[in-house]
């Protein structure tokens, strides 16, 4: 069996998404049947928007995955685009990058929405429901460091990202227990186990 090795493939145009999705881009395009070839392009954009989240909130999001979807189909895909298709002056497009303040660069795992929240946090009133809402904040900033860091993180870490972000605005009482690093990593598990199922499913059904 002769192995494939990416150092003698074609270069991608778009990185970001891999072979994998342009190998589904390719199986698309040489499928006949019309309906059937627009059902595969909708269920890649969702793959694609999955490996590519950041700055969904963005106006033009979906229509700069479908950009991508048609630049990595070498414009050859013929399907229904919500969008005006691009054209081949756009070959170079790269999916944009989140603006991060200077001083939070180093915080870019967490996301540009989850540091909206913490900044929209600080203006709240103090009160009991507030108090239970930056638990949450912090458990979710533990789950985020969990999934793109490592294996294990003390909540202290968490309680001084936290400040760090909101300005020394927000603080967790010295009691407060985050969840346990063993659930988390549970959790984080299971949900790439069930990405990595849904990814294998789509790609059988484009063999049908």
């Amino acid at each position: 069996m002769e192995l494939e090795y990416n150092t003698s493939r074609p270069a991608l145009p778009i990185t970001e998404y891999g072979r994998t999705v342009k190998k589904m881009i390719d199986i698309a395009v040489a499928e006949e049947d019309n309906l059937k070839r627009n059902q595969m392009a909708q269920e890649i954009v969702k793959t694609m928007s999955r490996l590519n989240p950041q700055n969904k909130d963005a106006a033009d999001y979906w229509q700069k995955i479908w950009d991508h979807l048609f630049i990595l189909s070498d414009f050859k895909l013929d399907v229904d685009s919500p969008f005006p298709k691009p054209t081949e002056n756009l070959t170079k497009l790269a999916p944009e990058k989140i603006a991060y303040p200077e001083k939070n660069k180093h915080f870019r795992y967490y996301g540009k929405n989850i540091q909206n929240i913490i900044k929209k946090t600080t203006q709240l009133q103090e009160n009991p429901e507030k108090e239970q809402f930056v638990k949450q904040l912090a458990n979710h900033l533990k789950k985020a460091y969990l999934t793109w860091n490592r294996d294990s993180v003390s909540d202290d870490i968490i309680v001084s990202h936290l400040a760090d972000l909101s300005d020394n605005q927000l603080k967790l009482d010295e009691t407060t227990q985050l969840e346990r690093t063993s659930d988390i990593l549970a959790q984080n598990k299971k949900a790439k186990f069930n990405e990595r199922e849904k990814f294998s499913k789509h790609k059988k059904n484009f063999r049908k």
